[in-house]
C-alpha cells in the first residue's frame, strides 16, 4: 500500500460522491448530466475508485473521467492495472463465481486500456483529505489498511472505528462494496456512496450516488438514484462476451451471487433500499 494521502483543502458548496463506474459509460455520461443540471462543478465531485471492471467500456470511461477534471482515487483494480497484476485484486475468494468471473472481464478490460490511460491512473492518489463544513473528511476504497477489504452497513463498528482512531477525521467516505449505506456512532460518520455502474442488489436497475451539502456549519447528506440506459450497456457486454450473469444483473437489479455479503445484506436481496439518514441529515 503506498499511502499516498492527496490534501485537497476546504471545499464549499454542493459535493457530489460516487463510485465504481465499473467501465459504465452510459451510467457516467448519465452522472456528468445530472452533475451540470445541478450546477456542481468538477472541483466538488469526487470517485471512491473502480473506475475500470465489469462491463464493456473501460477506455472510454477513463477518458472520460479524465475530460471532466474530477477528484479521483485508485480502487483496488486500478492499482492492480498499474502493478501489471494478472487479476482484479476484488478479494474474492478462490473458486468463486465473482473469482470465476473476474478471469473473464480483468484480462478484457486489461488490454482495452492506453498507455496514456495507464500513466493518468499513475497520477491519482489512493486517498483523498479534505475538511467540509468543519468537519475533516477522508476518502479511500475498501479500508486505509487493505483497498480490497469490504465494509458493509452490519460489518461491526469496532471495525470502522479503528480506522478513525488511526486516521483521526469525523468522516469517512469509501467505495468497493457496492451497496450506498451510512453508520454513524460518537459523532463520526462512515458513508458509501455506493456505485453506477452496477445496481444495489435491490431489485431496480437505477444505481446511486451521495451528495453533501454545507448547512451554515452543519453536513448535510443525501443519496440519490438515478436511471440511465442499463439495456444499452448490457448488450455491449453481451457483444464483448463478457460475462452474461452481470449483463443479466443490470437489466434485474439482482446479483448473480452474494458471496462477498454478509448475512445481513445476503437476506436483503431484492429488496427496495430506503436510506434512511440522521434527523435533518446533519452531522452535528
Amino acid at each position: 500500500m503506498r499511502n499516498n494521502i492527496q490534501h485537497i483543502g476546504t471545499l464549499n458548496g454542493p459535493l457530489l460522491i460516487f463510485g465504481g463506474v465499473y467501465s459504465n459509460l452510459q451510467a457516467l455520461e448519465q452522472l456528468i448530466s445530472i452533475a451540470k443540471a445541478k450546477k456542481i462543478p468538477p472541483s466538488n465531485i469526487i470517485c471512491t475508485g473502480d473506475i475500470v471492471a465489469y462491463c464493456a467500456e473501460p477506455e472510454a470511461c477513463l477518458q472520460t473521467i479524465q475530460d471532466w477534471g474530477i477528484h479521483c482515487i485508485t480502487g483496488n483494480v486500478e492499482l492492480q492495472l498499474i502493478n501489471n497484476e494478472d487479476d482484479c485484486g476484488c478479494n474474492f475468494e478462490e473458486s468463486t463465481r465473482c473469482d470465476l468471473f473476474s478471469k473473464n472481464w480483468y484480462p478484457f478490460a486489461k488490454s482495452k486500456v492506453s498507455a496514456t490511460s495507464l500513466a493518468w491512473l499513475q497520477t491519482l492518489p489512493e486517498f483523498i483529505q479534505f475538511n467540509y463544513a468543519e468537519k475533516e473528511c477522508f476518502v479511500l476504497h475498501g479500508s486505509y489498511q487493505n483497498t480490497s477489504e469490504f465494509i458493509f452497513k452490519s460489518t461491526p463498528w469496532t471495525v470502522k472505528a479503528k480506522q478513525f482512531q488511526q486516521l483521526n477525521v469525523d468522516v469517512i467516505l469509501a467505495g468497493h462494496c457496492g451497496i450506498p449505506f451510512h453508520d454513524n456512532k460518537n459523532g463520526q460518520y462512515w458513508l458509501n456512496a455506493g456505485v453506477i455502474g452496477m445496481p444495489a442488489n435491490d431489485g431496480a436497475t437505477s444505481v446511486w450516488y451521495l451528495e453533501f451539502c454545507d448547512q451554515q456549519g452543519f453536513l448535510s447528506f443525501e443519496f440519490n438514484k438515478f436511471a440511465y440506459d442499463h439495456l444499452k450497456t448490457a448488450q455491449l457486454m453481451e457483444d464483448n462476451h463478457l460475462p452474461q450473469a452481470y449483463a443479466h444483473t443490470l437489466r434485474t437489479g439482482i446479483w448473480d451471487n452474494c458471496d462477498i455479503l454478509p448475512s445481513v445484506e445476503t437476506h436483503q436481496q431484492g429488496m427496495p433500499l430506503f436510506i434512511k439518514c440522521p434527523a435533518k441529515n446533519n452531522v452535528s
